[in-house]
Formats: structure tokens, C-alpha cells, sequence
């Protein structure tokens, strides 16, 4: 098992366990310990939940995107998702916490739903296992 597949799977549990918070809520997590995705994984890295998750979104991202193994998972997610990553101008490189956010504040083309817990959970235990399996994170998909 990968390094990457273990924090997916740990995210799992922890998604289980805490439940995420509702689309379009602006933060990382909330008072009552949901948490979204990216959250999920930067707790199971970590083992925290920073104050900033609950109140101020802009460190909270920082403090995710800084982080090597957070975003790696977040990187696997986002390749297993449909659809592509936005591509942010400002930075040159592709917004993966955007495009996991947008996964789930939108309706799923394949579910035609909003994605829910049991959904989220199945999309990381994908993500873990092609972390194990495949070697480079795939290009992304052009959409159907």
C-alpha cells in the first residue's frame, strides 16, 4: 500500500466518522466536527483540525496547499472525479480544492444528484487504490 492510499483510506474513516459539511458552507469544517473533503484528507495527514478550518478559509488553504501529502491525496481525488480541475490563471497550475468542491456543490453527470457521504467515500477509496496501483497521477480525461 502507497503512502497516498494509506492517507485516502484514513480519510475514509475519518469521513465516516465526522461526516462532511454541507456544500457551500465557505469553510473547511465546522463546529461540529464535519469537515469537507480536502479537510478530511488534511486531517488524516496531520491528525489536527486547525482553528483556521472553522473561520478564515484563506490560511485554511494555505495550510493545505503547503502541505506535500495533502496535496497529493487532493491530486488523486481530483484524477478519479469527472470532469477537469479549473485551471487558475493567477498561478498557472490546475485548483484540485476547486474542482473537489465543485464535485460536490454541483449535480453529479453520473449520479445526477448531488454526491453524498457514501458517494465521497466510494471516490477516495478509488482514488486510494489507483494511487497503489498506478505509478505517475494520469493526465486528466478530456469530459464526455
Amino acid at each position: 500500500m502507497s503512502e497516498t492510499g494509506l492517507i485516502l483510506r484514513t480519510t475514509q474513516q475519518i469521513v465516516n466518522y465526522f461526516g462532511l459539511v454541507a456544500p457551500g458552507h465557505g469553510h473547511f469544517a465546522d463546529a461540529q466536527g464535519r469537515l469537507d473533503i480536502t479537510g478530511a484528507v488534511f486531517r488524516a495527514v496531520t491528525g489536527t483540525t486547525p482553528n483556521a478550518f472553522l473561520d478564515d478559509p484563506d490560511t485554511a488553504r494555505l495550510l493545505i496547499e503547503t502541505n506535500t501529502p495533502v496535496m497529493t491525496a487532493i491530486r488523486w481525488i481530483s484524477a478519479v472525479l469527472p470532469g477537469q480541475p479549473p485551471h487558475d490563471d493567477d498561478t498557472g497550475i490546475d485548483d484540485h480544492i476547486e474542482h473537489l468542491a465543485a464535485w460536490l456543490d454541483d449535480t453529479d453527470p453520473f449520479l445526477r444528484r448531488r454526491p453524498n457521504t457514501s458517494d465521497v467515500i466510494g471516490v477516495l477509496g478509488r482514488a486510494a487504490q489507483a494511487a497503489d496501483t498506478i505509478t505517475d497521477i494520469p493526465a486528466q480525461r478530456a469530459a464526455a
